[in-house]
């Protein structure tokens, strides 16, 4: 998938993946996409709430040897 900018939370721990996430989607402009790559498993539920809660939109999410990767695209 084809992205604007590429966050990397890996090694962070909830709060601070999405706190991050919310400080870049900020940054960017309404229909970027951003990438981001986290290793806290709580993310699998925060990604999904962040979106809804925010109004911007989870595009994908998935797993690869214990690193999720989200897709977000910004409102």
């Amino acid at each position: 998938m084809e992205f604007h900018r590429e966050l990397d939370v890996k090694g962070l721990n909830c709060p601070l993946p999405i706190l991050r996430t919310k400080k870049t989607l900020a940054e960017m402009e309404s229909g970027q996409v951003l990438r981001v790559l986290a290793t806290d498993p709580g993310s699998l539920k925060d990604f999904p709430a962040f979106a809804k809660q925010t109004g911007n939109e989870l595009l994908e999410q998935r797993e690869e040897e214990r690193v999720f990767e989200y897709f977000l695209k910004r409102k």
